[in-house]
């Protein structure tokens, strides 16, 4: 499944909504001190409604990606609706928060997970604006030309249930 960057096709947006979250010297959070910013991502698949975000974290200290956050905001049954799988590994891969399998993780990324799920997902302004922005961007998505000779849809969620799936596949 392509993931494309909110700020690709909403950069003004994405400038002033983007999160970023400064962790001070001495905090309990298990990350250095540092500035940490949570570009979104989103699916850019015509015809999909996965309601699914990625979470691109990049430091100010390695300015670089220290994880990649999964975060699904349905209940499982739409998952597996979804899917057409009830599988719970690959549910769990699906609703979030989880670190995206095959993407690039540093040793900070559980602790950055750790604050996606404590401290950002619980902030219901912010679960409420990447919801919007989701949204936002996937009208966009419906109002773009398809790409002709692009996998199906059906075709698409089954090479996703294999990619995503913990112990198989290289990631999605």
């Amino acid at each position: 499944m392509p993931y494309a960057f909110f700020h690709s096709r909403f950069p003004t947006v994405a400038r002033r909504e983007t999160r970023t979250i400064t962790v001070f010297p001495k905090s309990e959070v298990g990350l250095p001190a540092g500035d940490y910013g949570f570009l979104e991502m989103f699916c850019d698949e015509h015809g999909c409604d996965c309601r699914r975000a990625f979470f691109y974290v990049v430091s100010s200290l390695r300015k670089d990606v220290e994880a990649v956050i999964s975060w699904g905001w349905e209940d499982r049954s739409f998952y597996a609706k979804w899917m057409g799988d009830n599988d719970p590994d690959v549910l769990a891969t699906l609703k979030g928060p989880a670190l995206n399998p095959g993407s690039p993780q540093t040793d900070l990324a559980p602790a950055v997970l750790s604050l996606v799920a404590t401290v950002l997902l619980r902030d219901s302004e912010f679960v409420q604006r990447v919801k919007k922005h989701y949204r936002m961007f996937r009208d966009h998505v419906a109002n773009e030309r398809p790409n002709k000779g692009a996998p199906s849809d059906r075709s698409q969620r089954a090479i996703r249930a294999r990619s995503t799936h913990p112990r198989g596949g290289r990631g999605g």
